[in-house]
């Protein structure tokens, strides 16, 4: 929180609670933290429902606002405004869903902040998806980059903050554990059979073989050593 300078004075923050364990720990933990905190902020919480009824809610979203009534927040439902097309899911490119799927799970969080006045959107993403996130954009895209525990978006006008970035997945949920919370079960139709799943699996491969290799990474991705990286320059030297 301080390393990032996540949050200040008047901040109106947004938590995203997909009804993971997750979300669910960060939900508290920001709720908690504004007890002791030398700062005053808004906190309120927003969940995309992917399975919304007949007149209401689904299933899961009533679960979410139960947990989340307890820590004491209120809770925003938002009907899904894109959902996966149960065929194409199964079809060979399906896994390319979860990018759609997170994407506009995103984007529709991020107009719900901006039409009430939002300053902060925060995300449950901790130690363990920031470095397989690296890995999958190395391994999958092409590319060097992760996510990042604090970003400016739109100009400024909104702040994406991840206040669970240091910690692993295991410390989350033996918080939850400490905290009761049950996570709600994703309805999502992949369940496990994603690129992200296997790139997990990846990762644990390589902490199992490398000792210390989780620690090094994480740090590797703020000591980035650019005069050592691939860069073409358009020409020969004579």
């Amino acid at each position: 929180m301080h390393d990032y300078a996540m949050l200040a004075d008047g901040d109106r923050v947004l938590v995203a609670v997909s009804g993971g364990i997750d979300s669910l720990v960060l939900a508290w933990l920001l709720a908690d933290w504004r007890k002791k905190a030398p700062i005053r902020y808004d906190l309120a919480a927003a969940h995309v429902d992917m399975e919304p009824g007949e007149g209401g809610p689904g299933e899961a979203a009533i679960q979410v606002g139960e947990i989340v009534e307890r820590i004491g927040l209120p809770l925003h439902i938002l009907p899904a405004r894109w959902r996966p097309d149960p065929v194409a899911t199964a079809s060979p490119g399906g896994h390319d869903l979860c990018f759609q799927c997170a994407r506009s799970r995103r984007t529709q969080l991020f107009s719900h902040a901006r039409d009430h006045g939002c300053t902060t959107v925060a995300f449950g993403h901790h130690r363990d998806d920031i470095i397989e996130t690296f890995l999958l954009n190395l391994t999958c895209a092409g590319n060097i980059s992760t996510m990042v525990p604090r970003q400016q978006l739109f100009a400024g006008r909104l702040a994406l903050i991840r206040p669970l970035a240091y910690l692993d997945k295991s410390e989350i949920e033996t918080i939850g554990h400490q905290l009761e919370f049950s996570p709600v079960r994703s309805r999502c139709p992949l369940r496990e059979a994603t690129k992200r799943r296997d790139i997990h699996l990846l990762a644990e491969h390589i902490y199992r073989q490398v000792p210390g290799a989780k620690e090094h990474i994480f740090a590797a991705l703020g000591n980035v050593r650019g005069p050592y990286l691939l860069r073409q320059t358009g020409g020969r030297r004579p």
